[in-house]
């Protein structure tokens, strides 16, 4: 490994330590270190820490774990630097899905209504993943044609949950408007275990796949005659990228860009070995969700902003900049 990247790991975990302190302390209640080690579950600041902070913190780092690692898998597969599940139109199928499980009645088992989110945004994105793998091939994956269909795709969704809103009622029209602002506001121990579970297996598991996601680099033919099962690998990475994608979703609405943000910057410095692209793009992502979600509930106190309006703020002008790069580049 790269010397480089160890220092970047140690470097990037350190910010992460300090950003969880200061974002820990900041808020409209200020609370001491004091308070979260006395374990009293009778105390307001301990409450605030245990119940609200904490639990927050930890969706913040999963989510933008789960997004950046999408981001970078999504790139290596589509060999392209401007795929992001954003762009493509995957965080809107997934949107689009857990917007009729929100809105339309159905009668499903407990177990089932329980998880009905997370199955309706992984069925969606992953339905939205297959088509645009599927079309980069017709298209012999021409930037220009994919990104069309990403906006189709996006327009149709939008269109879609624009009607589901006309119709769902006051509660429901709430939850789909903080859904498509992207908000970590209604976050809940259950929801943080059961995301933080499934990010953190699959990534692990996409981390075992990083090999022979660099030497699909080298183009199809070339990987196959290297050992790669080519079909296989593909089907494996799309699905646990859907994974990713769809818990994402489901739990904090759409966040958009920092899939397409982070691992750029991050081949931009250390190149393209997955192998040290993908935990990199997994910290920094975290950090940068963290220090965004952050400044969203503390700008403009007592009110908060959805903190998929400040990554949109900044990933639009890097978009920019990445259609720019790539014309100059052609």
């Amino acid at each position: 490994m790269d010397r480089r990247y160890h220092g970047y790991m140690v470097g990037l975990l350190l910010i992460l330590l300090i950003s969880v302190i200061a974002s820990a302390n900041i808020g409209a209640v200020h609370l001491p270190w004091s308070s979260f080690f006395s374990f009293d579950s009778q105390n307001i600041e301990w409450q605030i820490w245990f119940n609200i902070r904490l639990p927050r913190i930890i969706l913040a780092i999963v989510i933008g774990i789960a997004l950046s690692v999408s981001g970078a898998v999504m790139q290596g597969l589509f060999r392209n630097p401007l795929a992001d599940p954003g762009l493509l139109g995957i965080s809107s199928g997934a949107g689009l899905a857990v917007s009729v499980a929100l809105v339309i009645p159905m009668a499903l088992p407990a177990f089932i209504s329980l998880w009905l989110p997370v199955i309706a945004a992984f069925v969606g994105s992953l339905f939205v993943t297959i088509l645009i793998f599927k079309l980069s091939y017709l298209t012999k994956g021409h930037l220009s044609r994919l990104l069309l269909v990403g906006i189709a795709i996006n327009a149709l969704s939008g269109a879609l949950v624009g009607i589901l809103s006309w119709v769902s009622n006051d509660q429901q029209l709430r939850q789909l408007s903080l859904w498509g602002m992207g908000s970590l506001g209604q976050t809940k121990w259950s929801i943080v275990i059961i995301a933080s579970l499934l990010i953190t297996v699959t990534t692990i598991i996409i981390q075992c796949y990083a090999t022979r996601l660099n030497l699909l680099q080298l183009g199809e033919e070339d990987a196959h005659y290297l050992g790669v099962d080519i079909q296989k690998t593909q089907r494996s990475l799309l699905i646990l990228s859907a994974l990713l994608v769809g818990t994402a979703v489901s739990v904090s609405g759409i966040i958009g860009f920092v899939g397409l943000v982070i691992p750029n910057a991050v081949r931009l410095i250390l190149g393209s070995d997955h192998r040290m692209l993908l935990p990199i793009s997994a910290l920094s992502g975290a950090i940068l969700l963290l220090i965004a979600d952050t400044i969203a509930r503390t700008v403009v106190q007592p009110a908060e902003m959805p903190v998929g309006l400040l990554t949109s703020l900044l990933g639009s002008p890097w978009f920019f900049w990445l259609i720019f790069k790539q014309q100059r580049e052609e």
